[in-house]
């Protein structure tokens, strides 16, 4: 695997002047380039050297849920998706490069991370880059009628202090959907379990203790929402019926 350590600093000589190769700003972000390989092609990732919201790493779930989405692509077909906690937004361009699918990521209110975003659209060759949100979990959201029937994020529960804000955004989504006129009423099933619109998928592959995993479950269903788990670590969460 080819690993390339830059700049920010660097980008504003491509095309055009080039520059050394050399971190020459101190207080500048430095990133690292990676092939990532995803079910049947190479994406090219930058993520941050560090990054202080965790947003700088493609983690675990990231791979296994792009498998998994892929093995049930009638589950996310004709969606409008919402992928929260996007980090580097490897999982969305994936999803957009395979199934071009209509999808907008989102993550904590901070600039370095939707630019980084924009850049691993344009290096992957999805231009215009995809929409994105800011927004951070607990806060108001930015859209008062979210127009997403499918909700999905991977590895986004390493912070347990942040579960109830989670939830607190995850349940204004899912109670405040408002269905464009051309949206198909036809439900998706996996097994036994019906996918209605709006749903959240979430795969989980980072390891946590029991307790915290049974921390944010618990909130789920003491918000109205109801889990359950379609199997590879893939968590289906609803509205409860009623809880509207």
């Amino acid at each position: 695997m080819d690993i390339a350590l830059f700049s920010p600093a660097s980008l504003f000589a491509a095309d055009g002047d080039s520059s050394d190769g050399e971190t020459t700003t101190e207080t500048s972000q430095s990133f690292v380039e990676r092939n990532h390989q995803f079910p049947g092609f190479e994406l090219q990732i930058r993520e941050f050297g560090f990054h202080q919201l965790n947003a700088n790493l493609l983690w675990p779930g990231t791979f296994a849920f792009a498998d998994w989405l892929l093995q049930h692509r009638h589950l996310i077909q004709k969606r409008r998706c919402l992928e929260i906690g996007s980090g580097t937004g490897a999982l969305a361009i994936f999803l957009k490069k395979e199934f071009n699918l209509d999808i907008t990521t989102s993550d904590y209110n901070d600039q370095e991370i939707e630019d980084n975003i924009v850049h691993n659209c344009i290096a992957n060759e999805i231009i215009p880059s995809l929409p994105h949100i800011k927004h951070t979990w607990g806060d108001e959201f930015p859209i008062s009628e979210p127009d997403w029937d499918l909700i999905i994020a991977s590895d986004i529960l390493l912070y347990v202090k942040q579960y109830p804000n989670l939830i607190k955004s995850l349940t204004f989504l899912l109670k405040t959907y408002k269905p464009t006129n051309d949206v198909s009423p036809t439900e998706c099933k996996l097994n036994d379990t019906e996918l209605p619109r709006p749903v959240f998928l979430m795969s989980w592959r980072r390891r946590i203790g029991k307790d915290d995993e049974s921390l944010f479950f618990t909130g789920c269903e003491e918000a109205g929402l109801e889990v359950k788990h379609l199997g590879n670590r893939v968590y289906c969460i609803k509205l409860r019926q009623g809880s509207l």
